[in-house]
């Protein structure tokens, strides 16, 4: 009975084309000069029909001879079959360096967009190339708990069941959170799969598993610990809807129409006369503004500074006159309302004055007491109302159309309010600075280069970490405080309740009580642990953790540089000692045909899935190969259809060679064949000058792409095989091959065989370079080409 191996494993059983151990000579097509080179020296495989038979009666592959192109329904077969063999798992028998990429976790709520089908296809060509050079090759999968996301799609789910969350328990809540994950968060893992992702689905992961979540709370104390995690209250972006905080990258600005409101601030002790006027574009936060300033070199307001203005409608609050070089004496009448409890920059500038902060919003975006008459009110609605008394009362001047950048969640979509609130947060700059010093020393590369001055522009500038969020779903922060203190003096850090309870009963007695802080953390904090937590840290002897960390390369997307990656490099460093991964390449975005972004408003969005079904996967993966790192692609159907064309040719090529072969019984054909070698320098000059031309081409080729891959210059491994194949090979050899073939009774059969040698020996080979980035074709392919003998 015959083993069959995988293309994807093939230098297990034998040298691969990318086998770092063989030695042999490749020819220039033209010069034929002697040069040292490495090809695969190994026995080659041959071809018989009977094979052709025996994968079609397996259920698995199907023959070129039977079928008149490759059957895309046949991809879900092949992959199964992988995955059933284990070849997805990491092998250490050569005892070489491992590759080890830790996949992007995708959310848990998400579905299967161009953005996965990119960093999947980008990073499948790195593990399946490794693979195939014989490395102990692991891409660890897993997917994130998603907290604000997927809180969102149950309480929307609860909604439509007649619920509210405020109305359960957070145990009944996080119940049913459970539930919808075990029903629906498979969605993306499966997805993925069809795409032909060689990931070991044995050692995937979520990120709220108990081991992860064992991480985290390790990573939060020993942060609290060392002094660099701190509790309170600062400027935050603020979700009035799901009424918590969240992160910068989760915030989206989107250009809007609206109104710039001029309004009058009269002089305390003035005449009528004696006013400012100011421009806002948001008129109701004037009931938290702590002062007014001008540009110390404004003339027109020079002789106010040092009074004091009149906030309108607050019956008679008066507030300084200021100065400040930053106020910008161009925009709007010059005057800038300073109000810190709701907005970024008026934040700083009062904590550098000194001046007060001042909340007039409730976490449900509606007016706090401090807005008077104006209570209880949304935000929006209040805007209107103040509006109109201020016309009343004169103090309303113009409104104007005005462009205005808008902060939207990402989630729902609702306008983000700037809030001071309480929070945890993570003191940056220590960290930071390990991470500027692990790509100045070479100890991480950046790949494209040029992210390297954003990433150390980022570092250089960090702010503080927020990363306490008022959700139910998620790692709940492991501090706990003490019934009946303040919460800011008396908290206990702790990695379990009975453990904070321990230490609460040596700090206050046996009868203390103590309850958990509330809050969960930010997402992004357990995925910055995510490369050396998936391997088993905080446990140093953790099998994985010794042998697979740290990891190889990190592969994302250049947008989440900051949010991300350099998080990771971050802890990395903190916890491990070492930086996580060697190589950070980042890929760029996929855009329509006519380079414009992706959206459901434009309709352009184009589904992975649906063009596979239409295209095959391995047109997709490789369309979407072809890009440069960093640079956005765009992704039309003219390019996937010319690539379907190229999987169809490789399958016709494969057709005529199958055709053109001795039957399996025909001893002598096969020795003849065989008899053939490839892997010296006489070897190939001696061949006829077209076949000495073709091989000599390959291995160029071979030499060309091996740098090329090793590089990560994938998009010149596609182009350049893609133009050996289809000019060189297909276009031109095998038509020069049909006079041999088809003259062999009155050419010898010394010509035929010498065709059909090449013939094999070529297009094997071009199946191996292809391979990680076609694995479905090549893998049916290489099943019916290639049989051990």
């Amino acid at each position: 009975m015959t083993t069959i191996v995988s293309l994807s494993t093939s230098c297990y059983s034998s040298c691969s084309l990318f086998s770092p151990f063989s030695n042999c000579y490749r020819l220039n097509p033209l010069l034929f000069y002697t040069r040292r080179r490495a090809i695969p020296c190994c026995r080659r495989f041959t071809t018989t029909r009977l094979l052709a038979v025996a994968a079609s009666e397996n259920g698995v592959f199907t023959s070129p001879e039977i079928a008149k192109s490759f059957d895309f329904s046949a991809e879900e077969r092949i992959y199964n079959w992988w995955e059933s063999q284990g070849y997805f798992k990491p092998t250490f028998d050569r005892g070489s360096d491992p590759f080890v990429i830790s996949m992007p976790p995708p959310n848990v709520t998400g579905s299967l967009h161009m953005g996965h089908a990119m960093f999947v296809t980008l990073e499948d060509i790195m593990v399946r190339y490794n693979r195939m050079k014989g490395r102990p090759t692991l891409w660890l999968p897993g997917t994130d708990h998603a907290g604000i996301a997927t809180q969102l799609v149950v309480e929307r789910m609860l909604a439509s069941e007649g619920i509210k969350r405020v109305e359960m328990t957070r145990d009944e809540f996080t119940t049913r959170v459970w539930q919808w994950k075990e029903k629906y968060g498979g969605t993306i893992t499966n997805q993925i799969k069809r795409l032909g992702a060689s990931c070991d689905w044995s050692r995937e992961h979520f990120t709220l598993d108990e081991q992860l979540s064992h991480a985290v709370v390790e990573a939060f104390v020993r942060l609290h610990e060392k002094g660099l995690i701190y509790q309170g209250s600062y400027m935050v972006n603020w979700s009035p809807t799901l009424q918590t905080a969240v992160s910068d990258l989760e915030v989206e600005y989107s250009e809007e129409s609206g109104y710039l409101y001029y309004i009058r601030y009269r002089i305390a002790g003035g005449s009528r006369s004696d006013y400012l006027t100011v421009a806002t574009t948001r008129p109701e936060t004037l009931f938290g503004d702590v002062a007014l300033a001008v540009n110390p070199h404004d003339d027109r307001y020079s002789k106010y500074i040092g009074q004091m203005a009149i906030v309108p409608q607050t019956f008679g609050r008066h507030v300084p006159i200021i100065y400040d070089k930053h106020v910008d004496k161009e925009f709007g009448t010059g005057v800038l309302k300073i109000s810190p409890g709701h907005d970024h920059n008026d934040y700083l500038l009062a904590r550098k004055l000194g001046l007060p902060i001042l909340n007039v919003m409730n976490k449900d975006g509606t007016l706090n007491d401090v807005a008077g008459l104006y209570s209880g009110l949304d935000r929006f609605e209040a805007r209107k109302k103040l509006w109109a008394e201020l016309e009343e009362t004169g103090l309303a001047v113009k409104k104007e159309p005005h462009t205005l950048r808008v902060p939207r969640s990402q989630r729902g979509g609702e306008v983000i309010e700037p809030l001071v609130s309480k929070q945890w947060f993570v003191s940056m700059e220590p960290l930071a600075e390990k991470a500027l010093q692990a790509v100045e020393k070479g100890e991480l590369t950046i790949i494209p280069e040029r992210f390297e001055k954003i990433y150390n522009h980022w570092l250089s500038n960090i702010k503080d970490w927020c990363i306490s969020r008022q959700l139910w779903w998620g790692h709940r922060i492991p501090v706990w405080y003490i019934v009946g203190k303040r919460n800011e003096e008396d908290y206990i850090v702790a990695r379990n309740a009975d453990e904070a309870l321990e230490k609460a009963r040596k700090k206050y007695g046996k009868d203390v009580e103590i309850y958990q802080d509330p809050d969960v953390l930010d997402t992004w904090f357990s995925s910055a642990l995510w490369p050396f937590s998936t391997l088993g840290w905080p446990d140093l002897n953790a099998e994985d953790f010794k042998r697979l960390y740290p990891t190889t390369v990190l592969e994302t997307g250049h947008d989440i540089l900051f949010f991300w990656v350099a998080r990771m490099v971050m802890m990395g460093i903190e916890f491990t000692g070492t930086v996580p991964f060697s190589y950070v390449y980042l890929h760029g975005l996929i855009r329509d045909s006519q380079g414009r972004k992706m959206s459901k408003t434009l309709g352009n969005v184009i589904d992975p899935i649906d063009t596979i079904k239409d295209f095959g996967t391995d047109a997709l993966r490789f369309t979407l190969a072809l890009g440069t790192a960093g640079q956005d692609l765009n992704l039309s159907s003219e390019r996937l259809t010319s690539n379907k064309a190229f999987t169809n040719k490789l399958w016709n090529a494969g057709k005529f060679i199958l055709q053109n072969l001795p039957n399996e019984n025909d001893t002598s054909a096969w020795e003849n064949i065989l008899s053939h070698k490839f892997d010296g320098e006489g070897s190939v000059l001696n061949l006829p000058l077209p076949e000495c031309w073709v091989v000599s081409k390959l291995h160029l080729l071979i030499d060309s792409v091996s740098a090329s891959y090793d590089k990560f210059y994938f998009g010149e491994v596609g182009r350049e095989t893609y133009d050996f194949f289809w000019a060189d090979f297909a276009d031109w050899y095998i038509e020069a091959s049909k006079v041999r073939l088809y003259n062999s009774g009155t050419g010898g059969s010394s010509d035929a065989s010498v065709a059909q040698a090449v013939l094999l020996y070529t297009f094997e080979n071009v199946l191996k370079v292809l391979h990680p980035f076609m694995p479905f074709v090549t893998e049916e392919l290489w099943q019916v080409e290639s049989v051990p003998t």
